[in-house]
């Protein structure tokens, strides 16, 4: 059997036949323990590992991304396996969501798989060990290969006119540890966490969130690192227009679209009906539809990251063509494995060398010219 194929083949029927978290935990657990033993990194960059191709390279926010393809948040919530997500072949990986305080969640059973649609639906809730547990992690990790993302959220307990807060707290506890920051506003599971990406609810936070930027830069001696906000793709054309408008007005250096999505349209698993966030496949044409619309209203001058239903090359090429400088997955990597990596490394190759492309960031927005 094919090394790389030692997740599709032994690894995804085993995990599968358990529960979604039982199984979503073991893998976090078994990457963090894999990191800390002689030799098993590097065997995973062997088997795993996507070469640096100069044409896939991407320079952005003053970080170099050996190429676009990034872990989205959700799977490592307390940056537990950081030191092996290079290993197995990321560009970049964003960990979180963290909150100030530790909180256990929503109640369980709250992941849920949904195969014949390749997709997942969450309602975790924002789970995690609290931004002093992070914080310590990310400080003992060595070796750091590949940019690193903290995605910054809310505790469920704090009301929505004092969540401004919240994000400072976890900046002034995390902005050492972070290469740069991910506000999030937009996971469903958190009650009335949406409405946080409207108006003057918005316009608080973002201004809050630049003030700390601002303080903790001038604290470190160094320049403001990059912060972006991430967007559900369930707003109305409209919502998203405001939105985005605001974002632009803030100063923050750019957009992830999108989360996941309350829709549940076409789908066949009998899961569909649990509530909660629904990512994967069934996401990737709406998640692609925003990336067009917060490019085309910004004239490409506020970066993207793509997220949502990325499977194959194509899937996130027409990201990057829509205006994504970099992409993200998760979902596609629970039912595809770590190999899913090099085949879209060496598919956007392909793709470029076929639209004739020097580098990936000529690619960007490429469907405008």
């Amino acid at each position: 059997m094919d090394v790389k194929l030692l997740y599709t083949k032994l690894a995804k029927p085993f995990f599968f036949r358990l529960d979604a978290e039982k199984a979503h935990h073991m893998v976090i657990d078994g990457l963090y323990t894999a990191g800390k033993i002689p030799g098993i990194p590097g065997l995973a960059r062997g088997m795993w590992g996507v070469k640096d191709y100069q044409e896939l390279a991407v320079d952005l926010f003053g970080l170099k991304f050996p190429h676009p393809i990034g872990l989205a948040a959700g799977l490592d919530k307390n940056a537990k396996a950081v030191d092996m997500f290079a290993n197995i072949g990321f560009g970049f990986a964003e960990v979180g969501t963290v909150t100030p305080k530790g909180q256990v969640g929503n109640d369980q059973p709250r992941l849920f798989r949904l195969p014949s649609d390749e997709a997942l639906i969450n309602r975790m809730g924002f789970n995690n060990d609290g931004a002093d547990a992070m914080a310590e992690r990310l400080a003992a990790v060595r070796e750091r290969r590949i940019p690193i993302a903290v995605n910054i959220g809310k505790n469920k307990v704090t009301p929505n006119e004092l969540a401004h807060e919240d994000y400072r707290a976890c900046l002034q506890k995390l902005y050492p540890y972070g290469d740069f920051f991910v506000v999030n506003i937009s996971s469903p599971n958190t009650p009335d966490l949406r409405a946080l990406q409207h108006g003057d609810e918005l316009r608080l936070l973002l201004t809050t969130v630049m003030e700390e930027m601002a303080i903790q830069a001038k604290k470190s001696g160094r320049g403001q690192k990059p912060v972006l906000v991430k967007i559900a793709p369930d707003m109305t054309d409209e919502q998203l227009a405001y939105t985005v408008d605001t974002i632009s007005q803030s100063g923050v250096s750019g957009i992830i679209a999108t989360n996941t999505t309350i829709s549940r349209e076409g789908l066949g698993h009998p899961n569909a009906k649990e509530t909660g966030g629904l990512s994967g496949l069934p996401l990737k044409d709406r998640s692609t539809a925003v990336i067009r619309s917060v490019y085309k209203q910004t004239g490409g001058k506020l970066p993207i990251i793509g997220s949502g239903g990325i499977f194959t090359a194509d899937d996130a090429y027409d990201k990057i063509r829509a205006g994504a400088s970099l992409v993200e997955i998760y979902t596609a990597l629970i039912y595809r494995g770590p190999e899913l990596l090099n085949e879209l490394a060496l598919g956007l190759r392909k793709r470029l060398a076929e639209d004739g492309f020097v580098s990936i960031t000529e690619a960007v927005g490429a469907d405008y010219r």
